[in-house]
């Protein structure tokens, strides 16, 4: 598994243990080694995946791939078509790309990348499944709410947007790899039920907490400010140009899709955003 350490790992890692896999994780940091380790993996590859020989190194002698490529970096396409290669040249047996929801928006940078991908992907020869994710509910969204009293979004309030839960999104991914034969050549879209504005997200934050929470719009640059630093035009003008780009598109359109795949896979109903809340709102 790639980005091992990352949103979806800290969910898919401990179920991939308990189910009795042996793992291979790759993190680019120390840090993140010594937290895969801690955790029960001893097979930590440390470097950085851009490197033609690290990612040798990640495929060789792996039986099945796991793929999170870095969002919004700006060697994401380079690095999601080596590492298919870097698999066929290693014997593979089965790639599992963890994608985006409606790869096909290329108006949206990181879709447009997935996008490219997938296409390479399809033209491998390995077998493959395909994840393709709503916007993730993600626990850092929820911060403000405790800091401020207010859920921020760097887009228009009143459009919607499906979301899913990772931990959803983890429960799928193992079930994939262990049963990779039953879900070979398919493309699966990951979407919890509803469709919610800011406004609504915040209305439910509010029920959860017992208070009313508003909901504020800030502009991209103070959203990507608030990750990257103030200069981040000047250091991370990639990741500054399409977090801009998801503004544009999330304020002129709705992003929506439908639960009816997730709740199959599952075999229950996916995680809701007020469960979901409930949950990381104690956590935090």
């Amino acid at each position: 598994m790639t980005a091992a350490n990352g949103n979806q790992g800290k969910f898919l890692i401990p179920r991939l243990l308990a189910a009795g896999h042996v793992l291979r994780a790759c993190v680019r940091s120390e840090e993140s080694a010594r937290s895969l380790r801690s955790a029960g993996v001893t097979d930590v590859l440390v470097g950085d995946l851009a490197d033609p020989r690290v990612m040798a190194r990640a495929m060789h002698g792996v039986d099945k791939v796991y793929y999170v490529g870095p969002t919004l970096h700006p060697k994401e396409r380079d690095m999601g078509l080596a590492a298919i290669d870097a698999a066929r040249e290693s014997g593979v047996r089965h790639f599992v790309f963890s994608s985006v929801l409606h790869a096909i928006l290329t108006d949206l940078t990181q879709h447009e990348v997935k996008r490219d991908v997938e296409e390479h992907l399809l033209s491998s020869g390995l077998e493959f499944t395909i994840l393709q994710p709503a916007n993730y509910m993600l626990r850092h969204r929820l911060k403000p709410v405790l800091e401020q009293g207010v859920f921020l979004l760097s887009w228009a309030l009143d459009r919607r947007q499906s979301m899913v839960d990772l931990a959803d999104v983890a429960e799928v991914a193992a079930a994939v790899l262990a049963d990779s034969d039953r879900h070979a050549g398919a493309t699966y879209e990951l979407v919890a039920p509803g469709r919610y504005t800011a406004y609504d997200i915040a209305e439910v934050v509010s029920e959860v907490l017992g208070r009313k929470v508003p909901a504020k719009r800030i502009d991209a640059d103070q959203f990507t400010a608030a990750s990257h630093g103030a200069d981040h035009e000047i250091r991370f003008p990639y990741h500054t140009e399409a977090v801009r780009a998801i503004s544009k598109r999330y304020s002129s359109h709705d992003f929506v899709g439908n639960p009816n795949v997730l709740t199959w896979l599952l075999g229950r109903q996916p995680t809701s955003f007020a469960q979901f809340v409930e949950r990381e709102l104690e956590a935090l």
